[in-house]
């Protein structure tokens, strides 16, 4: 009996955690374009000592892995910085 109804407090927990994340997220994706908007969501600022020095490795024609090996940044990174190049 004990073990049916801790299984439907942990359901019903789990319920409520679950719709307060979905409105959260709601709320967020709402809130951003607002903010854009209004000139205050800037997002991350880039960092552009890093990315400045990624460019110059790949310009002397050192490879994504030697890159990557060499600074222990990702190849995402790497990749986003090649595109703008």
């Amino acid at each position: 009996m004990f073990a049916a109804i801790n299984g439907m407090m942990l359901d019903m927990l789990a319920a409520v955690a679950r719709k307060d994340l979905d409105d959260r997220r709601r709320r967020q994706a709402q809130g951003i374009p607002n903010a854009k908007a209004a000139g205050s969501y800037r997002g991350r600022p880039e960092n552009t000592g890093r990315n400045s020095g990624i460019g110059h490795m790949l310009a002397d024609i050192a490879s994504w892995t030697a890159v990557q090996h060499a600074t222990g940044w990702s190849r995402a990174t790497i990749a986003k910085v090649a595109r703008r190049a």
